[in-house]
């Protein structure tokens, strides 16, 4: 099963991927991480990519392509795998497409997370992480037992920058801007498969999977 994974910051695409990745036996490819072990192998793509980095400049498309490229050349590929991160901009898309040929590989499908946006922002703003165990916790749906205090060490909640409205509301707006394009790019190649990403997670997983079976 070879997928790709869409859906804003916060849908749940990681919470997912696991499932999947458990479900079929195929990694879940992520471009940061991929990006890291590329420049910790010294990989010829990971090579460029750290020149970049150490300079404190952006990764080139380019670059990002070529190690996701290096990434499903593994074996642990050739049964498939699941893309979360990329491609997030149309460019990118094509890129993969014309990688995928090259490696005699094809997608089954794209399965897009869609999300209410004010919805989101109440499910990111409300996280809560504690300083010292780092265990998680929601104002609303899974708040401690004391205020801003951790169940399990006792060590304070704080509210990370990454979940601040501010910062979230930026993070959205990149991706309607870049990644939200490629729901139509995919619909228009008949691999979308949209679904609710508001609904509770093992709805979303047993839809996912229905979904997936039908391709």
């Amino acid at each position: 099963m070879k997928l790709i994974l869409l859906g804003p910051p916060g849908a749940g695409k990681g919470t997912q991927a696991t499932m999947l990745t458990e479900k079929f036996g195929i990694p879940q490819i992520s471009t940061g991480d991929i990006l890291r072990a590329a420049v910790k192998e010294g990989t010829p793509m990971g090579l460029k990519a750290k020149s970049f980095m150490d300079a404190g400049g952006l990764v080139p498309d380019e670059v990002v392509i070529g190690i996701v490229k290096e990434r499903l050349q593994k074996p642990d590929c050739d049964t498939g795998f699941i893309l979360d991160g990329f491609p997030r901009t149309v460019p990118q898309a094509d890129a993969l497409s014309d990688n995928l040929k090259d490696l005699g590989k094809e997608l089954d499908a794209v399965v897009s997370l869609e999300v209410d946006v004010e919805a989101l922002v109440e499910r990111l703003t409300g996280r809560r992480t504690c300083k010292e165990c780092g265990r998680g916790f929601h104002i609303s749906f899974d708040p401690p037992k004391v205020d801003a205090v951790c169940d399990a060490c006792g060590g304070e909640l704080i509210q990370r920058d990454d979940d601040k409205e501010e910062t979230i509301r930026k993070r959205l707006d990149v991706y309607n801007e870049q990644t939200s394009p490629l729901v139509d790019y995919y619909a228009d190649a008949g691999l979308l498969q949209a679904l609710d990403g508001m609904q509770q997670i093992d709805v979303v997983q047993k839809q996912m999977l229905d979904a997936l079976q039908a391709v």
